[in-house]
């Protein structure tokens, strides 16, 4: 479902010149509505005049609460694989699942508390009874997940920029410098960020926090619309001064 929401503005914020952005929110182990919207985005694409560059950002949480996580990480990788216009970054359970699978000590339970017990399912491993052996499932974990997979998503980037946008996950501490935010704050904050009205140096678009609908605000735009219970996935297309959402369900 494409929506009628299109906004322009001459002095507003802007890709970098000639690319094309569409931005993706948190999955969330729904690889039925991810395959949705990015056949969406061709689309899309294929109905506007070609562009210099076209980059798809998916900012981060493939993985936990739906019932696919394995076939959206198996999708997303083979999709960066095959095309460069995907950019991948990271998200707070991608943290938790990579920490879970080196067997950081704590990290396991509140990982499967989380969403992580939906991703252990979709890899075939039953949720253990408690009390369990933490070393174990996160061996079980290693053996099923396959280790390229492993690999990239240890390595999957926190950020993303074109122009007068910063894309992340979750947000970023206001008043620290865009250069300089933590780790920490990329993954996981939610209230000092998304009751700030400064200027960041950029228009945040995130996921991480779920509303009902887009978020748009002078300083950040929110695209998480909670796919794994709504059933609406959504998009943001960027590009120049444009911007249009398009979403599934």
């Amino acid at each position: 479902m494409l929506f009628p929401l299109r906004r322009r503005s001459a002095n507003g914020p802007s890709t970098e010149p000639g690319e094309r952005i569409y931005v993706v929110g948190d999955v969330h182990g729904r690889l039925d509505l991810l395959t949705e919207i990015v056949d969406r985005i061709g689309e899309h694409a294929g109905r506007l005049p070609p562009a210099r560059a076209i980059h798809v950002v998916l900012l981060g949480d493939l993985v936990d609460r739906g019932p696919d996580s394995a076939g959206v990480l198996d999708h997303v990788h083979s999709l960066q694989r095959r095309h460069d216009a995907f950019v991948v970054l990271k998200g707070n359970h991608e943290d938790m699942m990579i920490r879970a699978l080196a067997g950081e000590r704590g990290v396991l339970s509140a990982w499967l508390g989380g969403g992580g017990a939906e991703t252990l399912a979709s890899y075939g491993i039953p949720l253990p009874a408690e009390p369990y052996d933490e070393e174990e499932v996160a061996a079980a974990l290693r053996a099923a997940v396959p280790r390229p997979i492993r690999q990239w998503l240890a390595a999957l980037p926190l950020t993303a920029r074109s122009g007068d946008y910063f894309f992340c996950h979750a947000g970023v501490r206001p008043g620290v410098p865009l250069k300089r935010q933590s780790a920490q704050d990329l993954l996981w904050i939610r209230r000092e960020f998304l009751s700030d009205d400064s200027d960041h140096g950029a228009v945040v678009v995130h996921g991480h926090s779920i509303a009902s609908d887009v978020e748009w605000r002078d300083n950040r735009i929110g695209i998480d619309t909670g796919a794994y219970r709504t059933g609406r996935l959504t998009a943001l297309y960027l590009e120049g001064t444009e911007r249009e959402i398009i979403a599934t369900g």
